[in-house]
């Protein structure tokens, strides 16, 4: 009998999650049974539960996935001096994420946004999934921070915030603008950027007179 391939079992699960991703952000996941992932996928029962012992596991797997591509690609912005500045960094590494999944429509818009908006009201009930969350995001605020740390070295960003304060800031305004996708529309990732970049262009003065910025 013929060995399959680790290709073909990469294909394989990759079309798994990608049907899996579909349901969930057409009806929810309560709503979806792992009978309509296998009508999506149009695999059988065996070949599916073979990757995935069911929907917990499933999005779980989405999410770590979605989320470790986006640490690694701000860990690897951190080892860069200086790191590419904060509007460049967030539309470059938001726009690979989204176009990752461009083949994801419901409905004629992107899949992905109502997926993200899926996953957090499921952690309202779901602790497990909600620790996921937590560590996926605790890994991306601390590759955020190193990335701060970057541009207080090359002098690029005040040194008196905390790189966690910024971090937690930037991350807020990624699924912020996620969100408005999933409610408004698409949107393309330089309406982002351009609002970041207006706002680091912003000068004040602090309390005792000085500029800022």
């Amino acid at each position: 009998m013929a060995r399959v391939s680790q290709e073909h079992l990469d294909a394989r699960r990759r079309q798994i999650l990608d049907g899996a991703a579909l349901c969930f952000a057409r009806n929810g996941f309560h709503a979806t049974s792992m009978q309509d992932v296998l009508k999506e996928v149009d695999l059988s029962a065996g070949a599916v539960y073979r990757y995935f012992s069911g929907k917990e596991e499933l999005i779980g797997a989405i999410v770590a996935e979605t989320l470790g591509s986006v640490r690694e690609a701000f860990e690897e912005a951190a080892r860069q001096s200086p790191p590419p500045p904060p509007d460049e960094l967030v539309a470059s590494v938001l726009g690979r994420t989204l176009a990752a999944r461009e083949s994801l429509v419901v409905d004629g818009r992107p899949a992905f946004p109502r997926l993200v908006i899926q996953v957090w009201t499921e952690t309202l009930r779901n602790e497990e999934l909600a620790a996921l969350l937590r560590e996926g995001y605790g890994s991306v605020r601390a590759a955020w921070a190193k990335v701060v740390e970057g541009y207080q070295e090359a002098g690029m960003m005040r040194a008196d915030v905390a790189p966690d304060h910024v971090a937690r800031t930037m991350i807020a305004s990624v699924l912020g603008f996620i969100a408005q996708q999933s409610l408004f529309g698409p949107a393309p990732v330089e309406v982002l950027r351009d609002g970041l970049r207006a706002l680091m262009g912003m000068r004040g003065e602090d309390p005792g007179g000085s500029q800022l910025g």
